[in-house]
């Protein structure tokens, strides 16, 4: 009896649990472009250093930074970029871009419109990267979670 209350406990248990979790949407999934494991293709850019960084003053620079900046929120709001940072010190690598596109021709015409790619301030490497459909939705939870603007 013992065995079977216990039994009994931990299936009822397992299908609480099975239960909470959300079911599968299968029109948010086509609308974020998911397969059948909810992931999909993205192009992730390599932001590094640029050839040219030392041609420009610093006042210079920091108004390229301002276009860097502007193209990217532009580019969010598009759609098309849906993660996009720098890392911490002063290395080579200087950031990341997650691109919501198909091909690396296609990230590649994309990152042509940053100001700091077209003076070489930035360059980019391009990999395609498989990874979860949900990214998209971040920028919605970024921008409840963010006081200011970048």
């Amino acid at each position: 009896m013992k065995n079977f209350l216990l039994l009994l406990f931990i299936l009822l248990s397992s299908t609480l649990i099975c239960n909470a979790q959300k079911p599968y949407d299968p029109e948010l999934a086509k609308q974020l472009g998911a397969d059948e494991y909810g992931m999909k293709k993205y192009v992730i850019a390599f932001l590094y250093r640029g050839d040219r960084t030392a041609e420009y003053s610093a006042e210079e620079r920091a108004e390229f930074q301002k276009g860097h900046l502007a193209n990217i929120t532009r580019l969010a709001t598009e759609g098309k970029l849906v993660l996009a940072g720098p890392f911490f010190g002063n290395e080579e690598l200087r950031g990341l871009f997650f691109f919501n596109v198909e091909t690396v021709a296609e990230a590649e015409s994309l990152t042509e419109s940053d100001p700091s790619i077209q003076a070489g301030i930035l360059k980019m490497e391009m990999k395609e990267w498989y990874g979860s459909a949900a990214l998209p939705l971040l920028m919605e939870w970024q921008s409840k979670i963010a006081k200011e603007d970048i």
